[in-house]
């Protein structure tokens, strides 16, 4: 049977290990990230959505990754952590977009992919104003992002045509705080170094 259609439509964030910038999208993945490895959250919440018949506005979904070398190497660990408020459908479909499962931009990482660790619910709350994005996965993630100025101090500085599942403009940011402990992945930083992006993002499976 053929997958269902979809598309979804809302705001992204990220944070990663790397020192602001991180290189790995200016160079196609292949540049070496600055600790060596990468561990990074990437954070979906849908303002409007559907799945075939299900319908996706308003829910949230993450998906946890990480690399031991540079991203074009491959062997990604990756998980994904859904909206505990959806139904088992919608779980279901939110899994399957944010896996590549269901094709769209994530099924293009799939060959990149060493380990899939699985898909679980938890509550995922999402906070946001101006140039500041955060989000709290009890137990699993804890992320806030800060736009970094440009030459208006109201607006961030963008990398531009970029090459990422995401999008292609990308507000740079810092990371005040970043702390992801899932799927075997355990990652700590408080020094307000490390790289964030966010970008308003739009998918669909064709």
């Amino acid at each position: 049977m053929a997958s269902p259609q979809w598309k979804i439509s809302g705001d992204y964030f990220e944070a990663c290990n790397c020192d602001s910038v991180c290189p790995c999208p200016t160079s196609g993945l292949a540049a070496r990230p600055t600790q060596g490895h990468c561990d990074a959250g990437l954070v979906f919440h849908v303002e409007r959505g559907s799945h075939g018949t299900i319908q996706l506005d308003g829910l949230s979904f993450a998906v946890l990754l990480h690399t031991p070398g540079p991203m074009i190497a491959g062997n990604w660990t990756v998980g994904v952590i859904v909206d505990e408020r959806a139904t088992a459908e919608q779980r279901e479909a939110l899994g399957a977009i944010g896996s590549g499962q269901g094709g769209g931009p994530m099924a293009a990482l799939g060959p990149l992919v060493g380990s899939f660790v699985g898909i679980e619910a938890k509550p995922i709350r999402i906070e946001g104003s101006g140039m500041r994005r955060s989000v709290s996965i009890p137990g699993a993630l804890d992320l806030a992002i800060e736009g970094i100025p440009g030459a208006s101090q109201t607006e961030p500085i963008y990398l531009d045509n970029v090459g990422h599942p995401a999008a292609t403009r990308l507000a740079l940011a810092k990371a005040s705080r970043s702390h992801m402990h899932a799927f075997g992945i355990n990652w700590d930083d408080s020094s307000g170094k490390n790289n964030g992006h966010f970008a308003p993002f739009s998918w669909s499976s064709s």
